[in-house]
């Protein structure tokens, strides 16, 4: 997609990390060498003592996002700037990521080459869910996933699932996972789901501790939607593992890919089949 030239940058640090100031003014003097004015999220900025600004106004004056934490802080903050357009990229302050793949010692060289044009932006698909609420609609995105489960450990679920309007299954366990492929290599792999490529335009169901050892994981395609509901108990909804949500009996969650997609940033040399074998240890 087309790359526009970067002036303004704007950056969120990872929450409750005040020792990531001295990081931030490495990131800040790299950017600065190459012409390129830094801004600070207010909050990330309320805690290393810097002037920050309103995430909305960052959003709208800047160019890019940059994060410097982990995987977690750039999901927060896609999730954050979704409705912006703003491509986001992932400094990592720890060890790699899924998401965060640059370095503070690896940022220099590569600020040189965004401030060439040398870098690509990979269009990620997102999860959109609308529950409806005393008539209200609530809408959230999804980066990596959505989960309906039990709210109490002490009993199964019943989750009623339909695709594009007709029944599709009843999940009775613990609950299901709702995954994009960005968050294939999340939890939903760890409960038996598959690895998808991050650029495809599908999602998975996936059981979590199905009751019965016939229920697997399912891809379907981008432009299904489904309908989830859990009609014998309420279900608690996780968005990203971020956000949490009770869904009461006879509520239902409706869930699509939405109409638009993530804009992540990434090296031109970015491979993500050396990603999985680096924090899969596939091969060793």
């Amino acid at each position: 997609m087309q790359r526009n030239q970067i002036k303004k940058v704007g950056v969120v640090l990872r929450p409750s990390t005040p020792e990531l100031k001295s990081s931030f003014f490495k990131l800040k003097t790299i950017f600065n060498k190459y012409d390129m004015d830094v801004y600070i999220e207010n909050i990330s900025g309320g805690m290393i003592d810097v002037m920050g600004m309103e995430f909305e106004h960052l959003c709208k004056q800047c160019d890019i996002l940059v994060t410097l934490g982990g995987d977690g802080t750039l999901i927060s903050t896609v999730r954050r700037s979704f409705n912006f357009d703003i491509p986001v990229f992932g400094v990592y302050a720890g060890t790699l990521g899924f998401l965060a793949d640059v370095s503070l010692d690896e940022l220099d060289d590569f600020v040189g080459k965004l401030a060439c044009g040398n870098y690509r932006i990979d269009e990620r698909a997102v999860l959109e869910v609308t529950i409806i609420k005393n008539e209200e609609k609530i809408k959230m995105h999804a980066f990596n996933d959505i989960v309906l489960t039990r709210p109490s450990i002490s009993n199964m679920i019943n989750i009623e699932t339909l695709v594009d309007g007709k029944a599709f299954n009843t999940y009775y366990g613990d609950g299901v996972i709702v995954s994009t492929p960005t968050g294939s290599t999340a939890y939903n792999l760890s409960a038996g789901g598959p690895v998808l490529f991050p650029l495809t335009k599908v999602f998975t169901l996936t059981p979590i501790c199905p009751h019965s050892l016939t229920q697997r994981p399912v891809v379907l395609p981008g432009e299904y939607s489904i309908e989830m509901k859990s009609p014998k108990n309420p279900a608690l909804m996780i968005v990203d593992g971020q956000d949490m949500h009770e869904l009461g009996m006879g509520e239902s969650a409706h869930i699509q890919l939405a109409s638009k997609n993530a804009k992540l940033i990434h090296r031109e040399e970015f491979n993500y089949f050396d990603v999985l074998k680096e924090k899969l240890r596939w091969g060793d």
